[in-house]
């Protein structure tokens, strides 16, 4: 089982696949994915790995999360979250994460919170038919009926479906399909739609009910190196070595 991730909602927007069919996708953004601390059998009694997601001010945290962060040498993250792992999917602490976690076509679950409705009735709430239209019901045909019995048990059951708040609960969609990576601006494209408004925060990981897909990385997949900053160690590294030379021909240079 391996570790999640921690993604941000852009918004909805649309793509055409080979065939020229219309795919409604979800565009997602990964922001300094990193892993900050591990968890083990041997001394919390699980596996598990605490992600940490975007960057936030320091002086807009809690002391003990500071010292938190300083313990991970990490800049303070917006949020973090924790993913049960098996023991053969541990990440090392400093890792960052990338978009190549996944694979084009992978199964994936998204757990976020459902947009916040409002007050509404049952009708709208919980898809309840509503009362008669006629044979004297006269002002209550979106009412939800009987809310309990008379003398047993003589009061309202805990749970029983009535009006109140609609969404901003959390929610889990499951079983949604990877359409497309774009690595060079973090994004993942998901088909259909996730919980949460445009900006909001969910977690991401492997399909609980679908087999995962044996070219996804294991036990992650990590953020690849810049290569602008691979090319400056490269031209700082030849440097070095025709400053070395320079050195080594001046010096027998003297000597003779």
């Amino acid at each position: 089982m391996r570790c999640g991730v921690v993604v941000r909602k852009l918004g909805m927007s649309r793509i055409f696949d080979d065939s020229g069919n219309h795919v409604p996708v979800t565009i997602l953004r990964l922001e300094d994915v990193e892993v900050l601390s591990a968890k083990s059998k041997e001394k919390d009694g699980y596996c598990a790995m605490q992600i940490g997601f975007g960057n936030k001010k320091p002086k807009n945290i809690t002391k003990p999360l500071r010292g938190f962060f300083a313990k991970a040498k990490s800049e303070p993250k917006e949020k973090v979250v924790e993913f049960r792992v098996s023991e053969d999917a541990v990440l090392k602490i400093g890792d960052k994460i990338g978009v190549n976690h996944f694979v084009a076509g992978q199964k994936v679950d998204l757990v976020g919170v459902s947009q916040g409705k409002g007050f509404a009735g049952s009708m709208k709430r919980h898809n309840f038919g509503g009362m008669q239209a006629t044979h004297g019901v006269s002002i209550s045909h979106r009412s939800h009926g009987s809310t309990g019995n008379s003398q047993d048990p003589g009061r309202t059951w805990k749970g029983k479906k009535m009006a109140g708040q609609y969404g901003n609960v959390r929610t889990t969609i499951q079983n949604l399909t990877v359409v497309e990576l774009i690595e060079e601006d973090n994004l993942i494209l998901v088909k259909g739609a996730v919980p949460g408004s445009k900006n909001g925060i969910l977690k991401m990981f492997d399909s609980i009910k679908h087999k995962v897909p044996e070219n996804v990385p294991f036990p992650g997949g990590l953020k690849a190196v810049s290569k602008v900053v691979e090319s400056n160690k490269e031209a700082t590294a030849n440097n070095d070595e025709i400053t070395d030379a320079d050195i080594q021909n001046d010096g027998d240079k003297v000597e003779n």
